[in-house]
């Protein structure tokens, strides 16, 4: 099922990622491509899906830049599914705007979202939300520190994820909303 397109992409994740740290710890960021493509593949991913999680945050943490070079590299299905996941590109500044205006805007497009970006973004959700609950169990309530969210607009944004990938009947909704409900059990401590 994987040939050496996915190689391709995991070389140009890990180019893309390099020196990037997961907020608030020293785990190398490459660490999550991997996981999310895992996930995506577990979840019935096909080849174009998996390099599609690999590169899922690869626009919006690395710039345009790297469009042209995932739609040359990869084709446009991909290219498409990786900017269906991206909910916001840095400018020349590395701002990449309001953090509730994309995440509003992120939501409504999930809600009409392709089938392939859905199984990618999802995969990338459960992932994240994995983790915020590992690190609650570490650290506490604490963790929000991290997020310029905070606790209140974490918890909002992975509820509102939640209930879009089951009312979408993604294949990843059971385990998100799982993971969703266990951050929300260990915030209220």
């Amino acid at each position: 099922m994987l040939t050496s397109r996915f190689v391709d992409a995991l070389a140009l994740a890990i180019d893309a990622h390099k020196d990037q740290l997961r907020k608030g710890t020293s785990i190398p960021y490459i660490s999550h491509p991997l996981a999310v493509a895992s996930i995506a593949i577990e979840f019935g991913a096909d080849e174009n899906q998996a390099i599609a999680a690999l590169l899922h945050d690869v626009i919006e943490d690395g710039g345009a830049s790297f469009i042209p070079i995932i739609q040359t590299k990869f084709g446009t299905h991909v290219a498409s599914i990786v900017a269906s996941c991206t909910d916001g590109i840095p400018d020349h500044t590395g701002n990449k705007g309001d953090w509730y205006d994309r995440k509003r805007a992120y939501l409504a497009h999930l809600e009409c979202a392709s089938e392939d970006a859905l199984l990618v973004s999802g995969s990338d959700k459960l992932h994240n939300a994995r983790a915020i609950v590992n690190d609650l169990h570490k650290e506490g309530i604490a963790v929000f520190e991290r997020f310029s969210s905070k606790k209140e607009g974490t918890l909002w944004y992975y509820s509102e994820l939640s209930r879009i990938f089951q009312s979408r009947r993604a294949p990843m909704a059971v385990a998100l909303e799982a993971a969703v409900v266990e951050m929300k059990r260990l915030a209220a401590k």
